[in-house]
């Protein structure tokens, strides 16, 4: 019997290197129904949670980070645990004998895409941000493509061999039709990506305690994210009837129908993020994550800026005064969301999974 083909994607850590994979991993079913599709990643990353969601198998390797930004300790226990972690990954490309590997960035794409090209497994990296991450950078000396969105990305990974690709969308999302409620609620959904961003979530709650004016008619979802969730809980529920226009969740599996919902978005600039916003002509006031490599997430919100797409407001620059102000301004000339809507748009580049997933399936077929 004849072996069929698989395709395994290998990393995660956040929503912005899972949902992408996702999506391509569904590109790569839609064009080949009949190819495997599995996925590689750790047990604490949020991969955990969204990949058997979707339906795809995985795998765990137990791995930590070595980014600067986190403490000595854990990268001197990273370092400790990273052989045995090699291992485990050569023992899963064994077992799977995969036709190719994707790294899509975070903790696990390490390992298990070194332990791929060191066996001579057909590998890609996929990297989303004008300045590669600390994996892809070590892995682009051995991997046979790399595949970028900005350009910028190709001069700094070390390989001859790359490709400008656009991001990939979740399909339920770029299915969705850009437009603004005519209803005289106003929609606000704030999320700061997958994780929760403690400065938007500090920013929200006072601007609601403060009230006023601004929250006449309006309508709020967040997401918190886990460190901030019990707390932002109890802070609303201080203020009267907040549960009548405050909703708060951990997290949002149901994105595109929050999207679908919301006049005004308010988040950070991650290259995933904008990149759905653009998808579903979303208005946005984005708020860049000022300790990103590179500056990436302002350079990220600046483009759109330019573009007429967006309005970015440094997190030095973000308070509860400047953010009710920006919203009342919204509330009052729903003309402008309509601006912001069609010009984002022009961000977007339609079916850049299936873009990718056609050009790994080609390879393997060689």
């Amino acid at each position: 019997m004849k072996r069929s083909k698989l395709i395994l994607f290998a990393g995660g850590g956040t929503g912005g290197h899972i949902y992408p994979a996702l999506a391509m991993a569904e590109a790569v079913k839609k064009i080949e129904p009949e190819t495997r599709v599995e996925f590689a990643g750790t047990p604490m990353g949020l991969e955990s949670k969204l990949v058997p969601r979707a339906g795809f198998p995985l795998h765990f390797i137990s791995i930590g980070r070595l980014n600067r930004n986190v403490g000595v300790a854990e990268r001197i226990k990273t370092l400790f645990t990273l052989p045995i972690a090699m291992i485990r990954s050569f023992w899963l490309i064994v077992k799977l004998r995969p036709n190719a590997v994707v790294g899509v960035g975070g903790y696990a794409s390490g390992p298990v895409v070194l332990a791929a090209a060191l066996m001579g497994v057909r590998t890609y990296i996929w990297e989303p941000n004008a300045y590669p991450g600390l994996a892809n950078r070590i892995l682009s000396r051995f991997v046979n493509r790399c595949l970028v969105v900005f350009n910028e990305a190709g001069e700094i990974l070390k390989n001859e061999r790359v490709t400008k690709v656009h991001m990939p969308i979740r399909r339920e999302i770029e299915m969705l039709k850009p437009g603004i409620s005519k209803a005289e609620e106003f929609h606000l959904l704030v999320f700061g990506g997958s994780q929760g961003s403690r400065a938007i979530n500090n920013v929200l709650v006072e601007s609601v305690v403060k009230g006023g004016e601004w929250l006449r008619g309006v309508k709020i979802v967040q997401q918190t994210g886990a460190l901030d969730y019990q707390r932002l809980l109890q802070e609303y529920n201080a203020v009267p009837n907040s549960r009548d226009f405050v909703e708060v969740n951990e997290y949002l599996h149901d994105m595109p129908l929050r999207l679908a919902w919301a006049d005004l978005v308010i988040a950070r600039a991650g290259t995933g993020t904008i990149s759905e916003l653009a998808a579903c002509g979303k208005p946005a006031i984005l708020v860049p994550l000022p300790t990103a490599a590179d500056d990436h997430q302002a350079k990220n919100a600046e483009a759109l800026v330019k573009l007429g797409g967006a309005v970015m407001i440094r997190q030095s620059d973000f308070t509860p005064e400047r953010l009710i102000a920006e919203i009342e301004t919204f509330k009052n000339h729903r003309e402008k969301l309509v601006e912001l809507s069609q010009n984002i748009r022009r961000f977007h580049k339609a079916e850049a999974a299936s873009e990718i997933a056609k050009l790994i399936l080609e390879a393997t077929k060689s």
